[in-house]
């Protein structure tokens, strides 16, 4: 498992526009270059002017394997730039006074809590929107654990830890769109998908456009996700189910459909003279309400400066223009949707290929021209970058090597690191023992949990029924704990880098014991006249210490039991040569102790 490193005018319009404007005399010659550079298997890309569509063309395959090309009405995922589409829904429930800004989320969510007391009272929906609630990303929590049900992965928050204060410092969070999505979801009655088909997708005719991937499967004309492995092979990705963290970036759509978006954000929010989203609204939403970074301008672009953040969109100079833009990236997709507001010109483009560099290569390509800015020499700088990126991950992957301790064993045997492994704020997993190897799943990902030294593993893809040996220490670390009982007791991951690792708390695997075999554990044992009383209720085995409550017992392997109710407590039965049980064996963490049968 790699580190975490997780949008046709009218239904007679062509799918393509060609290239009438002078700007755009030649540009097809340098998108084509933008393609072959980046090895991306197709892309898409529109162009607007005040309320027209002046561009719109599709480039290399939405089907690599079949070559079957792109158009402007292939749909492809969008990812993040839904965000812009989640805060959009709040302006016009502000404007209709259902909602203000100000109001603390927990008034439309009561249930919401977060980390600490602090946050629960002082966070408004505005940190929401504008990522300065102090939480970090937390990605791996929604991305490896999904779920379809919006309000479990809403409590997860609680056990999310912030990495500082509330409005001290810009960070991306995509569990704030979710909880502006289920804010909307309280108010309206409706879900966040059907709210927005509601109030964008049927007034702006975005006909294509649909918000799950049950949808994109079923659609025709869509684009199937593609990465780029070993530096030039494309190869096919799954689509992933964003499932319940739609509102942060679920949306599908076409760069005809997009168009019109941009269209209605470049004319104060109205399309085709219809009112869509409050002027007032898309004022405060392309201003600068959160500094992201201070982004200084470099030698190449000294009139390429600032970063900051308004609601669902980025905010940046570009060569003197004001740029608005947000990308987005999923399994197999990557996305921009850029507009320059006081030049009335926008820009998206939607691409098949995973984490690419197409969206902005084509944006700032397009956006040199349709400015009438000097043009710069994109792909040379891209190119340029590569290598440099080359460089450092060969760096990255010699250091990993030598942080690696060789010759070193785990402190248990594999048997006792199985289990299930669970993190409130994330979700759970289990590892399992197959072929005298630890295997695990998480999310639909096999993966082999492979010894990294003393009692770090690392997870590791199987791919077709074969392990990624070239994930080798470039994968995601699990480090095993041990409680004073000398047990696994949990595992922890460095998933989320601004905050400490987070820890999974382990409950051994149990097996199936039937009554009758539970039989013979049952009787008194003594130890220094301290009586132990071994019985069944039902299916379960019991144990009760006079003056403390009973202890129900797990079975975790042959005459080896655990405390339902007790980290770190443990009875192991003793079997005499002649097959019987004669002495009881507690483990805890103040020692262990033989307790004989009466």
């Amino acid at each position: 498992m790699k580190k975490l490193a997780l949008l046709i005018l009218s239904l007679f319009f062509v799918s393509s526009i060609s290239a009438q404007d002078k700007r755009l005399k030649g540009v097809e010659k340098e998108l084509n270059k933008i393609l072959e550079a980046t090895n991306a298997p197709g892309f898409a890309v529109a162009v607007v002017e005040g309320d027209k569509i002046v561009y719109a063309k599709g480039f290399g395959y939405r089907d690599y394997e079949n070559k079957i090309p792109v158009d402007a009405n292939t749909l492809f995922a969008i990812g993040s730039s839904t965000k812009a589409f989640t805060s959009s829904i709040l302006g016009l429930l502000r404007a209709d006074e259902k909602l203000s800004f100000d109001d603390n989320p927990r008034t439309h969510i009561p249930e919401l809590e977060f980390y600490n007391n602090d946050m629960n009272n002082n966070i408004i929906i505005k940190d929401l929107m504008r990522h300065s609630t102090g939480l970090p990303r937390h990605d791996g929590s929604w991305y490896y654990f999904p779920t379809h049900d919006k309000d479990s992965l809403l409590a997860r928050i609680k056990h999310q830890e912030p990495f500082t204060g509330i409005r001290q410092q810009w960070y991306y969070n995509n569990f704030g769109f979710l909880a502006q999505g289920v804010i909307a979801e309280r108010i309206t009655g409706k879900s966040w998908e059907d709210n927005i088909k509601d109030y964008f997708f049927v007034p702006l005719d975005m006909n294509r456009s649909n918000a799950t991937i049950a949808e994109m499967k079923s659609s025709s004309n869509a684009a199937l996700g593609y990465e780029l492995k070993k530096g030039n092979v494309i190869s096919k990705m799954d689509y992933y189910d964003i499932a319940g963290m739609s509102p942060a970036g679920s949306i599908n759509s076409s760069v005809n459909d997009m168009s019109k978006w941009l269209i209605t954000w470049i004319n104060d929010g109205k399309y085709k003279g219809e009112d869509i989203i409050p002027e007032s609204y898309i004022n405060e939403a392309l201003s600068s309400q959160m500094v992201v970074g201070a982004n200084t301008p470099d030698d190449k672009f000294p009139d390429i400066h600032f970063a900051n953040y308004g609601y669902g969109w980025f905010l940046q100079s570009y060569k003197g223009h004001y740029r608005v833009e947000h990308g987005g990236n999923i399994n197999g997709f990557s996305a921009n949707v850029a507009f320059f507001p006081s030049d009335k010109i926008g820009i998206v483009v939607l691409t098949n290929q995973n984490g690419s560099a197409v969206p902005s290569l084509v944006r700032n390509t397009i956006s040199d021209r349709m400015l009438n800015e000097e043009r710069s020499d994109w792909i040379g700088r891209y190119e340029e970058g590569l290598e440099k990126n080359k460089k450092a991950q060969s760096d990255a992957e010699e250091n990993s090597e030598t942080s690696n301790v060789k010759n070193t064993k785990p402190s248990h045997v594999n048997q006792e690191y199985t289990g299930t492994y669970s993190n409130k704020g994330y979700g759970e997993f289990e590892i399992v023992l197959k072929n005298d190897s630890l295997f695990t799943q998480i999310n639909t990902d096999k993966l082999y949990v492979h010894h990294y030294h003393y009692d770090t593993f690392e997870l590791v893809d199987v791919v077709d029924g074969k392990v990624d040996t070239t994930d080798y220490g470039q994968s995601l670390k699990l480090t095993f704990e041990i409680n004073d009982t000398g047990d696994i007791s949990g595992a922890k991951a460095k998933i989320e880098p601004t905050v400490d690792p987070v820890v999974f708390k382990r409950t051994p695997n149990t097996i199936d014991v039937d009554s009758k075999t539970l039989e013979i554990y049952t009787g008194e044992y003594d130890i220094s006249g301290t009586g132990f009383k071994v019985y069944t209720k039902g299916d379960a085995l019991y144990l009760f210490i006079k003056g403390q409550p009973e202890y129900e017992l797990i079975p975790t392997s042959k005459h080896k039991f655990s405390f339902k109710t007790l980290e770190g407590f443990k009875i192991e039965f003793i079997e005499s040569d002649d097959g019987t049980i004669n002495e009881l064996k507690a483990i805890q963490p103040n020692g262990t102790f033989v307790a004989k049968r009466k």
